[in-house]
C-alpha cells in the first residue's frame, strides 16, 4: 500500500478539500487528484466523488477515512512516544544502591525528580556495595548509587564522587568510650555490631586492620539492615563503624557517641556508578544530572 497516497487521501478527507489540502501540503492539486487517482487503482475502490464544485467521499471513501485517521492518529503517538523518550520524559530507570544512599539519600532524590518526570519509571533496589556493582555489570540495573570506596571492575565501571562524608565509632552514651580517645587496637578489641559480608562499611574496617597491623574486631552481632544494627548500639551493646550521615542526628540527640580513635580519619564516598563507553537513556541522563545539582537535599 503506498502509504504516501493514503496520507494525501486522509487529509483530503480530513480536510474536504483538495484546493485546502494543497495549502496544508504545499503539494500542487493536479499532483494530490494524480496521487489519489493512482492510490484508487491500486485498491481497486472509487474514494472520491464529484459534488458540485468539489469532491465528496463515497461510501468506501467514508471507511477508509475512518481508518485512516486512526493509522495517522497512532502515528502521532508513535512520534510523541520517540519524542518522550528523548527528551526523558518518559521512560524507565532501573537503579542499584547501596544501603547508605537508597535510605538517607535517594528517597529526596527520587522526590524531586518525579516532580519533573512524573512519567518515568523507576525501579530502584536496595542491596550492599558488591551487589550492587554486580547488578551494573551484569546489565541488571542502569545505574548504581555507591556508598563506600568502589575498588573492584576499575576498567569497566565508570564511578563519578559526588561528596564523602566521614566514618564514625560509636558507641552508646553509657559506654567506657564514650566520647573519649582511644587507640586501635583498644577500640577492636570492643565487640561490633555489623551489617552482612559484602557492606561496604564492613570491609573498611577489616582493611584498616589489615593497614595498621591491627587485630580484627570480634562481629558479635551481625544484621542484614543498618537500622537495626545502629538500634542494638543504641541499646547498649558493642559499637559500629558507620557514616556520619546515618548517625550524626543520633549523635545530636544524645542516643549515640563518638569514639576518636587516634590517628583514624576515613572519608566514605558517595558516588554514581555507570558502565563505560555506554550510552544511557535521556531519563537517567535527567536523573544524574538532577542529583549533581542537588547531592545534599533531605
Amino acid at each position: 500500500m503506498n502509504l504516501h497516497a493514503l496520507r494525501l487521501f486522509h487529509v483530503v478527507a480530513s480536510t474536504g478539500s483538495v484546493t485546502r489540502a494543497s495549502e496544508l501540503l504545499n503539494i500542487s492539486q493536479p499532483a494530490i487528484t494524480a496521487q489519489i487517482k493512482k492510490f484508487e487503482k491500486e485498491l481497486l475502490l472509487t474514494l472520491l466523488k464529484p459534488l458540485g464544485r468539489g469532491i465528496a467521499l463515497t461510501d468506501a471513501g467514508e471507511e477508509l477515512a475512518l481508518l485512516a485517521k486512526r493509522l495517522f492518529a497512532v502515528e502521532q503517538q508513535i512520534e510523541q512516544f520517540a519524542q518522550d523518550y528523548r527528551n526523558g520524559t518518559k521512560g524507565c530507570i532501573r537503579l542499584a544502591a547501596t544501603y547508605l544512599p537508597a535510605h538517607f539519600l535517594i528517597p529526596a532524590w527520587i522526590a524531586k525528580f518525579k516532580q519533573q518526570y512524573e512519567h518515568v519509571e523507576m525501579m530502584i533496589t536496595t542491596t550492599n556495595s558488591s551487589d550492587a556493582l554486580k547488578q551494573l555489570l551484569n546489565v541488571d540495573v542502569d545505574i548504581a548509587i555507591y556508598g563506600g570506596i568502589a575498588e573492584k571492575y576499575p576498567d569497566t565501571i565508570l564511578t563519578e564522587e559526588l561528596f564523602q562524608d566521614e566514618l564514625w565509632f560509636v558507641v552508646a552514651p553509657n559506654h567506657r568510650y564514650a566520647n573519649q580517645q582511644v587507640t586501635l587496637s583498644e577500640m577492636m578489641k570492643e565487640p561490633f555490631v555489623m551489617r552482612e559480608e559484602g557492606s561496604s562499611t564492613r570491609d573498611r574496617l577489616l582493611s584498616l586492620c589489615r593497614t595498621y597491623n591491627s587485630s580484627v574486631p570480634t562481629i558479635s552481632l551481625q544484621f542484614n539492615g543498618l537500622h537495626e544494627a545502629i538500634t542494638a548500639v543504641i541499646a547498649g551493646y558493642g559499637a559500629n563503624f558507620v557514616s556520619s550521615l546515618v548517625v550524626r542526628e543520633y549523635v545530636e540527640r544524645g542516643e549515640l557517641s563518638r569514639v576518636y580513635v587516634e590517628g583514624i580519619h576515613l572519608k566514605n564516598t558517595i558516588a554514581i556508578c555507570t558502565r563505560k563507553n555506554e550510552t544511557l537513556s535521556a531519563s537517567s541522563m535527567n536523573l544524574i544530572q538532577m542529583i549533581r545539582q542537588n547531592p545534599y537535599i533531605k
